[in-house]
């Protein structure tokens, strides 16, 4: 199968990709994944209960959001496939790509698609310490972004554990600090990993406590399908002792994994393997490639920042395909055009509307 317009990934900055491709009659196919890196199609926001900081909602659970997210895709003309993408080719136009079978990661079909231009929107996975209780408590006290969840109800004015040493765990301790009653930090070895800035202004917060050569043992909480965390089992690194403390929530911050094994040696990535854009845009080191959301940034990782990236791929991948298609019409076919209609019938897009574009 052959399309102009790929999408890879189905949370926000995919979604977003897909409305703003549909309208400028693109026909996106979206690939949104067979829980992929594990999670259901709609990406982390689906393992989000309640969300307060999207912009036209007071709260909504992470899944309805999503939800509502791949009914307007649909809605716009956006074709879903619920499978994975196993393997692309970047090397040459069209871009190349097969399919893993339902529920198969290992395999490849044998049909070869491709696409004129593909929005890579596959995200990022908190990374997690496995720990007894994770799973239960996940959603109900244990979570990987303070800024996404620390102002919900059950994390006000109650004692609350970050795990991790770099600057990211600084920056989250920090902000729960202003929500919590006091707020512990893990760290495993006998220094942290932060800017010394940072450092200070960890261990200066009379509601932080550091807690060094310590890491966390288990995780526990009420009892029952929605029981909340409620205290936390804690390991001295040097002797071995474990002690419990009162803790309602803890909060990872120990790095995320970026979905950007499918390009590797392919597209540019930076140390962490985050896929690298050029400054302002959404475009990758490949032509006709662009990556949107989580994927490409390791500073804000929010649905609203993803979707607005989401829009810039959109348009930029518009841009693009409109390009190639004036190339190969030659300049004659250029003069001609009207705005307003679709570039098929020989009008310009709208984008051309945009001043920025």
């Amino acid at each position: 199968m052959h399309s102009k317009l790929v999408i890879i990934g189905s949370g926000p900055a995919g979604h977003t990709a897909a409305i703003y491709a549909s309208r400028a009659d693109l026909s996106p196919v979206m690939y949104e994944g067979f829980l992929a890196l594990g999670i259901a199609a709609g990406g982390q926001l689906t393992t989000t209960d309640e969300v307060e900081n999207y912009p036209g909602f007071k709260m909504i659970k992470g899944a309805t959001l999503m939800d509502e997210m791949r009914a307007q895709s649909e809605a716009c003309g956006t074709e879903i496939v619920t499978q994975t993408v196993g393997k692309v080719d970047l090397s040459q136009r069209p871009y190349k790509y097969w399919l893993n079978p339902m529920g198969d990661e290992e395999n490849l079909e044998e049909e070869t698609h491709t696409a004129d231009s593909i929005i890579i929107a596959t995200g990022a996975k908190a990374r997690r310490l496995d720990l007894p209780g994770e799973d239960k408590y996940w959603g109900n006290g244990v979570s990987a972004c303070a800024v996404c969840d620390g102002s919900l109800p059950i994390f006000r004015e109650k004692p609350l554990v970050v795990i991790g040493g770099g600057d990211s765990a600084v920056e989250e301790s920090l902000y729960l600090a202003k929500k919590a009653s006091k707020v512990t930090v893990l760290v495993r070895r006998d220094v942290l990993r932060a800017s010394k800035i940072n450092a200070r202004r960890l261990s200066t917060n009379p509601k932080i406590e550091i807690r060094y050569n310590t890491s966390g043992a288990e995780i526990k909480g009420d009892e029952g399908p929605r029981g909340l965390m409620k205290s936390m089992v804690i390991k001295d690194n040097k002797t071995g002792k474990t002690e419990e403390i009162p803790a309602n929530g803890l909060f990872y911050a120990v790095g995320h994994e970026p979905a950007t094994f499918l390009f590797k040696d392919q597209l540019k990535m930076d140390e962490d393997g985050y896929l690298i854009t050029t400054p302002g845009t959404t475009e990758t080191n490949v032509a006709g490639v662009f990556a949107a959301g989580d994927v490409q940034d390791k500073k804000y990782r929010q649905a609203v920042t993803s979707a607005g990236s989401g829009c810039m791929a959109a348009l930029e991948a518009e841009k693009w395909l409109a390009e190639q298609e004036i190339a190969q019409d030659g300049p004659e076919g250029d003069s001609e055009v009207k705005k307003g209609k679709p570039q098929t019938n020989g009008d310009v897009p709208e984008y051309r509307s945009n001043p920025l574009l």
